[in-house]
């Protein structure tokens, strides 16, 4: 199908993605939408920037558009951020008089807001296991209507240990229902639970070396842990735009952030740790662009939907190659190209599978090779560095050749 009007929509939902500039579909779009409204249970494998929110969302608004008395649907997300990012794709194909509303249950917002969303019968709930239960055992959130149950990037609702919680809200969910879940990875997990709870699912999936590879240029450093720091600053003075640092600890997002912070470089960091109205001022910062760097742990990052980033730096190497594929799929969104860029020590080698594709090939286009930095080389060429990067970064690489020196 070449754009959404061959898949039969409903007339308000086609201007909705009309005036959205939505007119032609992705692959996993193409795959997934036909059969989700034919009824049919969905197992998909995408990744983030796949368009896969509007694989579900699109067959979602259109049911509800066309048969009002089906009930209501249920969306269950990882992350308050993924859940917002959900809520606000969705009421993009809700017109302004449209008939469908839409409550968003998430931790860390007042209750009573969610109360008054609840009091209105929404045919459309988005929200986090834990808030969605409280809502349940509250008997604020009725169940029993709920027709179609999407499962967004399980997974990570796994890895974030939220199983438990997944199966008590299947517990008061109708037995007969259609159920849409996507899933970056497949771990024996998911697949009891897609055994146990979905009715003869048809596959679909976009291989993800497809979808991100190909539009991220992907390069490594090798450097002792003592190197890092310093050959982090060589590379953010070579880079222009937004850019994602990955660490493993939030103590370590926290400690980078400030050190960065202190050499000058408009740094923040996100991780679990924060508290709710700390988390969006630091995304919102960013995605505005009064931050360049943002410094995140794996877990903080899911659902950040932020479509400028041009850069993704792994400062210490993903546990698995499902996270490197996450973390990288941050960047290059939307068609657009991105930049990846992996800080590899000795002690790291052993982890350089999870970095590789499913072939156990390198995803790597280059190696950018350990070079020391001769700050006064730097200061011999002015003329070179001014024709390169104009007069006002002067000072910044002359501030930073210092940082060098130490590290080197």
């Amino acid at each position: 199908m070449n754009n959404f009007h061959e898949m039969g929509l409903p007339t308000l939902l086609r201007q909705a993605l009309s005036k959205n500039n939505l007119c032609v579909p992705t692959p996993i779009q193409v795959q997934a939408i036909p059969l989700a409204l034919q009824g049919k249970d969905i197992l998909g494998s995408a990744q983030t920037g796949t368009g896969k929110t509007l694989a579900f969302a699109i067959p979602l608004v259109a049911k509800l558009l066309n048969e009002p008395s089906i009930g209501s649907a249920l969306v269950i997300v990882p992350t308050r951020e993924l859940a917002h990012q959900v809520t606000n794709e969705i009421r993009k194909l809700l017109s302004q008089n449209s008939v469908l509303r839409v409550a968003l249950l998430i931790g860390g917002e007042p209750i009573f807001r969610q109360l008054n969303q609840l009091q209105k019968k929404p045919q459309i709930i988005i929200g986090t296991p834990g808030r969605i239960i409280d809502h349940i055992e509250r008997k604020t959130l009725v169940t029993r209507n709920v027709s179609i149950l999407v499962l967004d990037e399980t997974d990570r609702m796994f890895d974030m240990g939220f199983g438990i919680q997944i199966e008590e809200i299947m517990k008061h969910l109708p037995k007969i229902r259609q159920t849409l879940m996507f899933s970056a990875t497949l771990p024996g997990e998911i697949v009891k639970l897609t055994e146990k709870y979905l009715n003869q699912p048809e596959r679909v999936s976009v291989d993800c070396q497809a979808t991100t590879s190909a539009k991220i240029k992907q390069e490594i450093v090798y450097a002792s842990e003592s190197e890092k720091y310093g050959k982090l600053v060589t590379q953010l003075c070579q880079r222009k735009g937004s850019i994602i640092i990955f660490v493993k600890t939030k103590r370590g997002a926290d400690q980078l952030a400030d050190k960065l912070h202190k050499d000058d470089y408009s740094a923040l960091a996100i991780h679990g740790d924060l508290r709710q109205h700390k988390r969006e001022r630091v995304i919102n910062s960013f995605r505005r662009g009064r931050n360049q760097i943002m410094v995140a742990t794996d877990v903080a990052s899911r659902g950040l939907d932020i479509p400028h980033i041009q850069h993704v730096i792994n400062y210490d190497v993903p546990q698995s190659q499902a996270d490197y594929v996450h973390r990288i799929g941050r960047t290059a969104r939307a068609g657009a190209e991105g930049f990846a860029l992996s800080f590899v020590t000795p002690q790291d080698k052993r982890r350089l599978p999870a970095l590789a594709d499913k072939e156990g090939e390198p995803n790597f286009d280059c190696s950018i090779q350990s070079q020391k930095c001769n700050s006064k080389k730097i200061f011999k060429r002015p003329s070179t560095l001014k024709a390169k990067y104009g007069r006002k970064k002067i000072n910044v690489f002359k501030k930073k050749s210092r940082v060098l020196e130490k590290a080197y």
